[in-house]
């Protein structure tokens, strides 16, 4: 399967491009970067000491040279290139967080055209730590409290996190709510008592945190905390390989994480 690479200079794209170098399955097509990048133009195995032919560019339409682009940018990027996988039927799997409402109808319309895999986090133990979530909000629908925190470094612009968000609302949905309905985004000064069936947000930003999320069920006498932590983006480029050879048996479609879990 040919792998085209967005944001190719950057921390995490030279990560996916590793990954892809191991992988027995899948070959390096495409190395995309940022107009204006310094990095055009120079191989993309060069940080790894190893020369592949395949020069990092800013020009989309390389990937019609690719079966699958593995996308971990910004919002404004992402859906740029999108419209390009979707002209020349390049799958896609997109682990940006950060989009509006808009950004995400039009992903949900490139949909119709290539196969798409969207997910705040690519990692499979935070989507197995979905699942758990769900199942405690099922056990503790009433008498207890639910806090999500989490920790990013401090280049992260977003906030909450994508996968912050995703749980508060994997824990809203198995409540029948809708989270923008019971989120308590922020506290400051004199908030008075919390509200029952809340749940509250915590952020925080600083150094070089790749992530950390905890979501606390705070009762009468006990609290029950589910906590992922990640110590390397590996997991998140192990999860978006994963992804990109699920997309394999598709053709159009929009899909998750847990859709690539349970195959």
């Amino acid at each position: 399967m040919r792998i085209a690479i967005s944001g190719a200079s950057g921390r995490m794209g030279r990560m996916l491009i590793e990954a892809v170098f191991e992988h027995p399955e899948l070959e390096l097509a495409v190395a995309l970067d940022h107009s204006g990048s310094q990095h055009l133009g120079t191989d993309a195995g060069a940080f790894l000491g190893k020369p592949t032919g395949v020069i990092i560019t800013d020009d989309l339409s390389a990937l019609q040279n690719s079966d699958c682009l593995i996308d971990f940018t910004r919002p404004e990027g992402t859906l740029k290139h999108l419209q390009a996988c979707s002209q020349y039927k390049t799958k896609a799997v997109i682990g940006t967080t950060g989009f509006d409402a808009a950004g995400i109808q039009a992903i949900e319309a490139a949909a119709q055209q290539t196969a798409v895999v969207f997910a705040p986090n690519m990692s499979i133990g935070v989507n197995a730590t979905l699942r758990l979530l769900e199942l405690a909000a099922q056990l503790l629908n009433t008498g207890y409290d639910v806090e999500v925190y989490e920790a990013h470094h401090k280049h992260k612009v977003d906030a909450p996190s994508g996968t912050a968000l995703k749980m508060g609302e994997v824990i809203a949905q198995t409540w029948g709510k809708n989270l923008d309905d019971i989120a308590d985004w922020a506290r400051h000064g004199h908030t008075g008592e919390r509200e029952d069936g809340k749940i509250g947000f915590s952020v925080v930003r600083g150094g070089d945190i790749i992530g950390d999320h905890t979501v606390m069920f705070c009762g009468t006498g006990e609290r029950i905390e589910i906590t992922h932590k990640s110590s390397s983006r590996a997991t998140y480029a192990q999860g978006s390989l994963k992804a990109a050879l699920f997309l394999q048996k598709h053709d159009t479609g929009l899909f998750n994480m847990q859709d690539v879990i349970q195959g």
